[in-house]
């Protein structure tokens, strides 16, 4: 995404990518973005979710890295406290 005029949005990559004739995988990944605008290319890379070949930690910790500013947190993905996922509640805490 070379000869995108940044900050740019979600839709505006979207635009540039099938401009570009990019892959199916890239417009798929740039699907998965969040709606806000991205500064510079590696903005965007952090954002599009690279799950092949990572293991499931390395997934979670991912998602727990991966928020963007202005973004309000009821957007963002925020697992549950380990406790309460295993228990089912959350025990005084």
């Amino acid at each position: 995404m070379t000869d995108v005029d940044y900050p740019a949005d979600k839709d505006e990559l979207l635009a540039r990518a099938r401009l570009n004739e990019a892959d199916t995988e890239t417009v798929t990944a740039l699907r998965t973005v969040q709606p806000v605008s991205y500064a510079n290319f590696a903005d965007v890379a952090g954002a599009v979710p690279m799950t092949e070949g990572q293991s499931d930690a390395d997934k979670a910790e991912q998602d727990r890295q991966r928020t963007q500013d202005g973004l309000a947190e009821s957007h963002t993905e925020t697992p549950d406290h380990p406790i309460v996922e295993e228990l089912g509640e959350n025990r005084g805490s």
